[in-house]
């Protein structure tokens, strides 16, 4: 089964730094704070980058 990246939406400072490196996965929600809407829209490698460059650490990998 494939891993599920989440996001931590009370950490989140609206960077939109995933939502640039994964559009596919990552969108700015109502609020203005990073959600995933489609988490298997690309490939783990490409959701990771996401994952490293986060500067608040706010998203991981949920099992």
């Amino acid at each position: 089964m494939a891993r599920t990246p989440v996001v931590d939406q009370d950490t989140c400072i609206s960077c939109n730094l995933c939502v640039d490196l994964v559009p596919e996965v990552f969108k700015l929600n109502e609020d203005g704070v990073a959600e995933v809407y489609a988490p298997q829209g690309a490939a783990e490698e490409k959701i990771q980058d996401a994952i490293d460059n986060c500067p608040v650490s706010c998203i991981a990998w949920e099992d």
